[in-house]
C-alpha cells in the first residue's frame, strides 16, 4: 500500500502528542493504517519540518525532505522499537539522513551543471581532526546535559534536538509556560557554565 501522505506544509498548529500516542500511531502505521498516518504528520510535520529547514536551509528542498521521510517512516514503522528510542527521535533520525541525501544530491547537481570535476569540491564529510574535536565535544555536552535536573535537560533537548517552541513544550510536557521558560532558561545557563569550565 502507497503511503497517502498529505499535501505539503499546509500545518496549522496541531498540539504535539505524547510519546505513547506516537507509538500508537507508528504501530497503526505498521499495520497499514493510512488514517493513523495522516494523524502522525499532523502531530509531528511542523517540528520535523523545523528540523529539516534547519538543515538544508532552503524551503523546497525541506518539504520535499518532509514528503521523503514520511514515505520512509510509512515503509519503516514496523522495524520501531520502543526500547531503542523515542518515538520522534527515531523519526528525527530519518528526517537528518534526508536532509544529508538532500543535501549530496544539490552538491551533486550543481557540480554536474558546472561540468566540474567532483574531486575538486570539498569532501563533505569532517576530516579525522574534525571528527576527534567534535567527539570530544559531543562527550562533555553529554557530561553537562546528564548534570542538569531533568526536567532543564529534557526542555533543551526538546526545543533544540527537536524544534519544539515553548508553547509545543508546554502542551507536550503538561506544565505551564513559565515554568518551561524558566527551565530553558536556568538549564541553558547552567550548560554555559558547565561548558565553560
Amino acid at each position: 500500500m502507497q503511503a497517502n501522505v498529505p499535501a505539503l506544509y499546509k500545518h496549522c498548529a496541531w498540539p504535539m502528542l505524547s510519546s505513547r500516542h506516537l507509538v500508537q500511531l507508528l504501530n497503526d502505521c505498521a499495520r497499514g493504517d493510512s488514517q493513523a498516518l495522516a494523524r502522525l504528520y499532523r502531530a509531528t510535520a511542523p517540528q520535523l519540518f523545523a528540523i529539516a529547514l534547519r538543515i538544508v536551509r532552503r524551503r523546497d528542498s525541506a518539504e520535499d525532505v518532509l514528503q521523503e521521510s514520511f514515505v520512509n517512516i510509512w515503509n519503516h514503522a514496523r522495524e520501531y522499537r520502543e526500547d531503542k528510542g523515542a518515538p520522534l527521535a527515531w523519526m528525527t533520525t530519518i528526517v537528518r539522513h534526508r536532509c544529508i541525501d538532500s543535501l549530496r544530491r544539490l552538491q551533486h547537481e550543481n557540480l554536474a551543471d558546472d561540468n566540474i570535476d567532483e574531486e575538486q569540491w570539498p569532501d563533505p564529510d569532517p576530516t579525522p581532526l574534525e571528527q576527534l574535536v567534535r567527539h570530544r565535544e559531543g562527550v562533555l555536552l553529554r557530561q553537562c546535559l546528564e548534570g542538569l535536573q531533568a526536567k532543564q535537560r529534557d526542555s533543551i533537548v526538546l526545543a533544540y534536538y527537536h524544534g519544539l517552541t515553548h508553547e509545543q513544550l508546554a502542551r507536550h510536557m503538561n506544565c505551564p509556560l513559565g515554568t518551561i521558560k524558566s527551565w530553558v532558561r536556568r538549564g541553558l545557563e547552567a550548560l554555559k557554565g558547565c561548558l565553560e569550565r
